[in-house]
């Protein structure tokens, strides 16, 4: 048996069955693009229907933020608490698709060809701490708690710029932090390595796409520090361009999962 992945992770299997070479990678295993032609029922959460709702909550919460964040840099009817709830709804859209990619890989069994354990009970969350992809969605499920918090509070922020930063600036932070280690290591799974270039590959350009908008949610996150004193405004469009760029990056991802979705999975011998 012959594996692959940047380790300790390993995220390529091939294994040899009656004779035939059957390569076994972890990102399809985990989302159901990969499974046993023998198998009988699919788990809901390997149903294609399951990743094209992911993929659409993940959509529309895109949405909502590159709206938002195009309303706070151009004159806009909106007040500044109305954009700020089309954040904190686009937050909750992403909460709710991070937690539906999470159960996914809590669930998603051993990767060996063979058909999805057979469990009592369905695992919320999980521990797999040794699974890249169970580590890239709950860093990223953790991070889309973050935002509901940053954004939520942001919609009546307190008059203190020191109770503005704890309360709405590092939570934005933290998120963004978590993000970008969710992005990478999403990045790693689908590459199998530190690095990859596969553009022909949809599954490496749906993670990468996500990773750049890691990327921009970054820079926005830093950008959005609320100083003691006045700032220049080119700081604070900067940081909303950002968001709506990182917002953007997401969304393509997200389509090309929607996409991705449609496709017929693989049959394992």
């Amino acid at each position: 048996m012959d594996t692959r992945g940047p380790r300790p992770f390993i995220t390529m299997r091939c294994i040899l069955r009656d004779g035939r070479r059957i390569v076994l990678r972890a990102r399809q295993h985990r989302k159901g693009l990969q499974r046993p032609a023998h198998q009988q029922g699919i788990p809901f959460w390997h149903r294609p229907a399951y990743n094209w709702w992911n993929g659409f909550l993940f959509a529309v919460g895109s949405l909502h933020f590159i709206v938002a964040s195009l309303l706070s840099v151009v004159d806009s009817p909106l007040t500044i608490r109305e954009i700020a709830v089309i954040f904190f709804a686009g937050s909750i859209f992403f909460t709710s698709a991070g937690f539906m990619q999470n159960l996914q890989a809590a669930n998603a069994g051993e990767m060996n060809g063979g058909p999805p354990e057979s469990r009592t009970r369905l695992l919320f969350l999980g521990w797999k701490p040794s699974n890249v992809g169970w580590l890239s969605t709950i860093t990223q499920f953790a991070g889309t708690v973050m935002f509901n918090f940053n954004t939520f509070d942001a919609i009546d922020p307190p008059a203190h710029w020191y109770l503005a930063d704890l309360t709405i600036w590092l939570p934005g932070l933290v998120g963004s932090v978590l993000f970008l280690v969710s992005g990478y290591l999403a990045f790693m799974e689908a590459g199998h390595g530190w690095w990859s270039w596969k553009p022909a590959d949809l599954d490496w350009r749906i993670v990468t796409a996500n990773l750049l908008g890691c990327i921009f949610f970054m820079g926005a996150g830093i950008l959005a520090y609320i100083p003691r004193g006045p700032e220049p405004a080119w700081i604070a469009a900067s940081a909303n361009v950002l968001l709506c760029l990182g917002a953007a990056g997401f969304l393509a991802g997200a389509l090309l999962m929607m996409k991705e979705s449609r496709l017929d999975a693989t049959l394992i011998p």
